[in-house]
């Protein structure tokens, strides 16, 4: 081949091999990223001591207050292992989304972070859940991502044991109880927090019924509405105290205070500038919604997630000063 055809032909080589292997380079990095503290098989989480975040969409973006929830559960719970399935992750796969990319660094090198992929046949597997997701057509489902994130969380906790936390759940104190609920108001209990030991009687119970009675046209049906019902029906209560923390079967039913103490419909509130050593000193956690405002944001992230403010917020603060 004459040398004026080889020299492009080994260029646009040289081109192609460059970009490859720094693809290859980015997989590797999130692969360390994901696997960086040995690999956590589903099978090896410990009884009765995690702290659960699920993703249930194929989404596999990391917000800055997803991020916030899961460091500050690693940062309040210190000697427990916070694990965080997603639904949109396998082991094999291979991601180029820089906002992916951002947030797995961050998260995976927490000592107590664990991301694992989230499988529903496995999650399902031995509870009275699996036949139902068997059956279920699921593009069919109106709140398919709703009555599924639901089901998950029943399932997770039933089968290891410990909390689950909605991942717009920032932590800042323990919650000593094993066994409990979490109420909103009088009427109302989430499913937002919750923990129990690992096979409680109630959560198989709350299984069976979720398929029993399983109505996914409904909004909110199957919870927080199912947890209200099996709550009253077991303790036989009209309404739960609203003043002060109970106990019923063994099981802790925590007054709003406790993490609601702004009702929902005063939910600006959370967007005040306020004091943390003051307003919400005594609080257990605090749900924020999705809406992450920027006061807000700032005041919670650099005392409860440090790191995620550093890697999100403020970054995204000196963008924002630059632009302007």
């Amino acid at each position: 081949m004459k040398l004026w055809i080889q020299f492009p032909l080994l260029f646009i080589i040289f081109i192609c091999s460059t970009v490859y292997w720094m693809n290859m380079k980015h997989s590797w990095t999130l692969y360390r990223s994901l696997y960086h503290q040995s690999t956590v098989e589903v099978a090896s989480i410990e009884p009765n001591r995690g702290i659960f975040f699920a993703e249930t969409t194929e989404k596999l973006e990391i917000s800055s207050l997803v991020a916030c929830a899961i460091e500050s559960a690693s940062r309040t719970y210190p000697n427990r292992s916070i694990y965080f399935f997603m639904k949109g992750l396998t082991e094999d796969m291979t991601i180029f989304k820089s906002s992916f990319y951002k947030a797995i660094p961050l998260l995976s090198s927490i000592r107590n972070v664990y991301i694992l992929p989230l499988n529903f046949g496995n999650v399902f597997k031995d509870t009275p859940l699996l036949p139902w997701y068997q059956k279920v057509i699921t593009h069919k489902e109106r709140f398919w991502a709703h009555v599924s994130a639901e089901a998950c969380r029943l399932a997770l906790i039933w089968k290891y044991g410990g909390i689950y936390m909605d991942t717009n759940i920032i932590s800042m104190k323990l919650i000593p109880e094993e066994d409990f609920i979490a109420t909103e108001t009088a009427q109302d209990c989430s499913s937002g927090v919750f923990g129990f030991q690992q096979s409680h009687q109630f959560l198989w119970g709350c299984m069976e019924d979720y398929v029993k009675n399983y109505e996914g046209a409904i909004w909110g049906q199957q919870c927080p509405h199912l947890l209200i019902y099996m709550m009253k029906r077991l303790c036989h209560l009209d309404k739960f105290q609203n003043w002060e923390d109970s106990n019923c079967k063994n099981i802790s039913i925590l007054y709003p205070q406790n993490l609601y103490r702004i009702p929902y419909p005063d939910w600006g509130r959370y967007f005040e500038i306020w004091d943390p050593k003051g307003t919400f000193a005594d609080f257990h956690a605090i749900p924020l919604l999705n809406i992450f405002k920027k006061n807000n944001a700032k005041l919670t992230t650099i005392n409860h997630c440090p790191l995620t403010y550093k890697t999100f917020v403020k970054n995204e603060h000196i963008n924002e000063t630059k632009k302007g």
